[in-house]
């Protein structure tokens, strides 16, 4: 139905937004089956899959094999941590063992780009244990290799969550922004020691490793989001014949989606300010940057010369500008304050 949408700018697959591991191969077969009769069904650049850990362990060598033999290219394993105190308190249901049985699994069925999702930012996650989790990181690997990819992220408490309900009844207090800082700063020179590098404010990769797909959706290339609650951005002609982004949804309700998918997808046709301002969001999160004749052109060049001469932006030598990884941990405020 919406197989007109997709274009072969960025030639990619991603499954994820939830926990696809636990998806039997036949739907992997079937999902091919359907790109393929409009003309999308690969090879892929890049096809990543989200897994679990406990799936993995569970279905074993034959179902990643399955996965390799369908085209997946990339494998994305939710570690967030070797500590089982904190994987039980996230309601995890693998604990560290498990994490590093299934990455042996990985390797062992022959997945070559492996990357692994860690966090951070948790009270009862102390400096010392956060820095035993790189070092269990990085030393993942029954070949002896780095990890390809890794990406990593402060725990945040979302409105409505029953960590929000938690810290509303005095129940559970978020860590503190210094020891969120402290920790970052250990990722980062952790990860610069092992040769990673940071191209994107929570992502790390190996030389070549860069995850095709999200550097796309960081470039602000149009992406089509399809099943429950996906989002998508895409480019479209007026009555007038001007180029217009829209961004659409899917509301997440599965049953209205299997009954009549059309009418639960909504959007937004997005202006000329909302689209410079997510392109400067988008852009100033990487190592990259943007250029600086189109920062001068969309933000507050009073701002963004004060943060130029702050060290909150530096120019580089191709006429982009960029915040430092040194600042990456205050970006929000860096960006909120130029546009």
């Amino acid at each position: 139905m919406r197989a007109d949408e997709i274009s072969d700018d960025v030639n990619t697959l991603y499954i994820g937004g939830g926990t696809p591991s636990v998806l039997p191969l036949s739907f992997y077969a079937g999902l091919l089956s359907v790109l393929d009769s409009v003309g999308h069904g690969g090879p892929f650049d890049e096809f990543t899959v989200e897994v679990n850990p406990e799936d993995i362990v569970e279905n074993g060598h034959e179902y990643v094999e399955g996965l390799l033999k369908f085209g997946v290219n990339r494998i994305s394993m939710g570690v967030q941590s070797f500590d089982d105190g904190i994987l039980r308190f996230m309601n995890r249901r693998h604990d560290a063992a498990t994490a590093r049985k299934a990455y042996a699994v990985l390797e062992e069925a022959g997945v070559e780009n492996i990357s692994i999702d860690l966090i951070f930012g948790l009270p009862q996650l102390s400096s010392e244990v956060w820095q035993e989790t790189l070092k269990k990181a990085i030393d993942m690997s029954v070949r002896g290799v780095l990890p390809q990819h890794v990406s990593s992220y402060q725990l945040s408490v979302e409105p409505g969550s029953m960590l929000a309900r938690m810290v509303e009844k005095g129940k559970w207090q978020e860590a503190s922004e210094e020891l969120c800082e402290e920790q970052y700063g250990m990722l980062c020179s952790t990860l610069a020691e092992a040769g990673y590098d940071h191209y994107e404010i929570s992502n790390f990769a190996q030389p070549g490793r860069r995850a095709l797909h999200n550097s796309a959706y960081w470039r602000h290339v149009p992406y089509v989001g399809l099943g429950p609650g996906a989002h998508s951005f895409s480019t479209g002609a007026s009555a007038i014949g001007e180029t217009v982004f829209r961004r659409t949804w899917n509301r997440p309700d599965l049953k209205a989606y299997i009954a009549d998918c059309p009418a639960v997808r909504e959007g937004e046709t997005l202006t000329d300010d909302q689209l410079a301002i997510e392109h400067v969001m988008l852009g100033l999160r990487t190592s990259e940057g943007l250029p600086e004749t189109y920062l001068r052109q969309h933000c507050d060049v009073r701002a963004l010369e004060r943060e130029m001469a702050s060290g909150g932006l530096v120019r580089l030598s191709e006429g982009s500008v960029r915040i430092p990884e040194s600042r990456f941990f205050v970006s929000d405020s860096i960006i909120s304050e130029i546009i």
